[in-house]
């Protein structure tokens, strides 16, 4: 089949950006475990610096150049070419981890007295850098919730004072760990709404659906983040982050990459190849398997609740038409509240074997954990109850295993 041909983007992960004559006709594309690359003659080193800095624009067909791993590096530079495929973004920039990948995107776009606005909740390292950090750098922050309309934050940005202010939108959607949507195009409005001659930019964190069953970009984001830790990595044996988005925006982002140095390694993404190829397939199961186990919860008389997106219907209003205008899948996360507290829910959690007691998500394996307690512990009390995150709230990161072992074990936590 000629490459015109090729549509889907789970058919790419297996070669797109290499050609196996580049490396000896190695199938699969090396480490290349190096911190430095030779030049052919010292006018291409300084060809090469001088697009890597922004000193000059690239002629046509110039490609830019390998240099120093802190800049670029073939496992990284094929893996964001990859990665981009499943958000039809222009580029990508790959990090050590997804909060390197959301603190650049924020250090980058915001300074002193500027404003950002965020949804909430956020996971927990998020709401932490906003309100702990940022705000010592004298940047304004304003949070919204999910049941708030597009009129109401509209106004509360309005009645703040600062929406002259307003540079940068933030929003997680699904949210962690309550599974909340946030409508990204109403954000896209907002931020529409509040520009002047400086675009607003929209950023989505899109950790819980992406790449495979939401696309922020399509629905007007300007940048999706991801923690690929989770499901891009999928196998909890790496950490790594991502920023996808229009060329303009990334340039910048790269830039300051390269001066953090906070890009990952060569080894880590050519794990992320590996788990590139595997991608769609590990998502369809693991949503599969939430599927059923949301049913199971659902049904369950010491379950007082259940947060799963495959069990909204039209009576939840505005949640179901975004989840129906804006995800392709449920995906595969559960939050569900316990009949009881904290108490109860660590005695459920305690009484699990095939659910590893962890936070992370994403992975082959299924995870369980306590957000008021451990993601989340680091979030306003006050804030967590308003939110949703209780201390009766447990979070499930279905994976693999076969549905009828996963709801035994739930079941005999349960009943226990």
């Amino acid at each position: 089949m000629e490459a015109k041909h090729i549509k889907n983007p789970e058919s790419w992960m297996m070669s797109y950006g290499y050609n196996p004559q580049w490396s000896e006709g190695a199938v699969k594309c090396p480490i290349f475990q190096t911190s430095t690359f030779a030049f052919a003659s010292a006018e291409e080193g300084k060809a090469f610096f001088e697009l890597a800095y922004g000193l000059r624009e690239k002629k046509p067909r110039e490609q830019i150049g390998l240099i120093y791993s802190r800049l670029n590096n073939p496992d990284l530079q094929i893996l964001e070419e990859r990665l981009s495929l499943w958000d039809k973004a222009e580029a990508c920039a790959v990090f050590e981890s997804g909060m390197s990948a959301i603190t650049t995107v924020m250090l980058e776009f915001l300074k002193p007295g500027d404003l950002l606005l965020h949804s909430g909740p956020l996971y927990g390292g998020t709401d932490h850098f906003i309100k702990s950090y940022l705000h010592k750098q004298n940047i304004h922050t304003l949070e919204f919730s999910p049941d708030m309309s597009e009129e109401q934050i509209t106004e509360l940005v309005e009645q703040s004072g600062l929406s002259a202010n307003l540079r940068l939108i933030f929003i997680e959607t699904p949210a962690n760990p309550t599974n909340a949507l946030i409508d990204i195009e109403a954000c896209r409005r907002i931020a529409d709404r509040f520009s002047g001659e400086e675009r607003i930019l929209l950023a989505v964190d899109n950790t819980y659906l992406g790449p495979v069953w939401q696309h922020p970009l399509k629905h007007g984001a300007d940048l999706v983040v991801y923690s690929a830790t989770k499901y891009i990595g999928g196998h909890s044996d790496l950490i790594a982050g991502a920023v996808l988005g229009k060329q303009a925006h990334m340039d910048r982002v790269r830039a300051l990459r390269t001066f953090f140095g906070n890009m990952a390694g060569p080894w880590t993404g050519w794990l992320l190849l590996r788990s590139l190829e595997t991608l769609k397939i590990r998502v369809e199961r693991q949503t599969k398997n939430a599927e059923e186990v949301a049913r199971f919860l659902a049904a369950h008389p010491q379950v007082k609740k259940v947060h799963y997106l495959g069990l909204l219907t039209e009576e939840d209003g505005r949640q179901y038409e975004i989840y129906r205008r804006q995800c392709l899948a449920p995906g595969a996360m559960i939050s569900f509240e316990i009949r009881g507290g904290e108490a109860e829910a660590f005695a459920f959690l305690n009484k699990l074997h095939l659910f590893k007691l962890a936070v992370s998500l994403g992975s082959t394996e299924s995870l369980a954990q306590h957000p008021d307690s451990m993601t989340h512990a680091a979030v306003d009390p006050e804030e967590k109850m308003k939110l949703g995150i209780t201390p009766a709230l447990i979070r499930l990161s279905i994976g693999v295993e076969h549905p009828d072992d996963l709801i035994a074990d739930l079941a005999q936590a349960l009943e226990s």
